[in-house]
């Protein structure tokens, strides 16, 4: 069963001024740290979080909305989709694990 929750980065969001200066997005990194902060709120994720696949099909703005879905599998693994509000844009997808050493 996938969870949604929306998600959006100020417009002057603090990474922006450095994640490019003349050209600012949000980092990946931020993206990923949003999902397991929203994955926490619904589960205990414990031990090593191991990110097994993550791609970025287009730089977030600072300023956008975007939405927030995941779903948990077998094995403490989640997959996770961050789109843009509005128009379903896909943005990022990938696959975590927990509570295990990479494989």
């Amino acid at each position: 069963m996938w969870r949604t929750i929306p998600l959006q980065f100020a417009a002057d969001h603090p990474t922006a001024a450095g994640h490019f200066p003349s050209n600012p997005i949000i980092p990946g990194a931020l993206l990923i740290d949003a999902v397991l902060e929203a994955l926490g709120e619904y589960a205990r994720v414990d031990g090593e979080i191991t990110v097994l696949a993550a791609k970025f099909f287009r730089p977030v703005r600072p300023g956008e909305s975007l939405r927030i879905r995941w779903q948990f599998h077998a094995g403490s693994r989640a997959t996770f989709e961050c789109q843009l509000d509005g128009n379903d844009e896909l943005v990022a997808r990938g696959t975590l694990a927990f509570g295990q050493a990479p494989p």
